[in-house]
């Protein structure tokens, strides 16, 4: 455990910086696939030459985000355990629901029903990006808490424009909408809303880090 709280922070970067680069390391090797229109989980669809390559990522990316939960639980218990638990439950659910979930149980898109793998992994992904979308509200409350006002601040915005990136990417997954111009490029939509998913998480680990070494100096 002490080995967890040390290091729990380089995990999670790891773990932010391993899933993001993954669609954009992995289309190198799939032509076929258009960024621009086509969603990540594409990459680990059963007709996808890199499937095994994205499962396999996919579950070191979640293993990792789930190794820095004590860190971060150790960090904020003591500013209030409950919105601790919240907060490295979030991590939790995207580690598990979209990172673990999404390399054990991929999708095939050439059926015309959902089998039960493609349940469990649309299920654990909608439940992964909701704790995706919560961590930056988590982190502005905790640091409101300790009255850290520029980062409370900071995880604000970053989390209204998670929210509005989010609200238009989900626009572009209505069938009929995602046919008007622009909002046809869904996998563009999807990308860019991640990004804005990864940036408290990866900011987040970054500070602590830095902080880190400042005080073994």
């Amino acid at each position: 455990m002490k080995f967890l709280e040390k290091y729990g922070f380089y995990f999670l970067l790891l773990g932010v910086m391993s899933d993001f680069l993954t669609p954009y390391i992995l289309g190198i090797f799939y032509p076929k696939m258009n960024q621009m229109t086509m969603v990540i989980s594409v990459f680990g669809d059963v007709g996808s030459p890199v499937r095994q390559a994205f499962l396999i990522w996919s579950v070191i990316s979640g293993l990792f985000m789930v190794l820095a939960i004590p860190a971060v639980y150790q960090r904020f218990y003591r500013t209030s355990s409950t919105l601790a638990i919240l907060l490295v439950s979030a991590i939790g659910l995207y580690g598990v629901g979209d990172c673990i979930f999404t390399g054990l149980f991929s999708i095939n898109t050439e059926q015309a029903t959902w089998n039960f793998s493609t349940w469990v992994h649309n299920i654990g992904s909608g439940l992964g990006y909701i704790g995706f979308l919560l961590f930056p509200l988590f982190l502005f409350l905790l640091y409101k808490k300790e009255s850290k006002n520029r980062y409370s601040r900071l995880y604000l915005i970053l989390l209204i424009i998670s929210l509005l990136l989010a609200s238009v990417y989900g626009l572009a997954r209505i069938p009929g909408v995602n046919q008007l111009p622009i909002l046809n490029q869904l996998g563009l939509f999807q990308r860019i809303s991640f990004i804005f998913n990864y940036l408290p998480m990866a900011i987040f680990a970054l500070v602590h880090i830095k902080n880190k070494k400042m005080r073994l100096k």
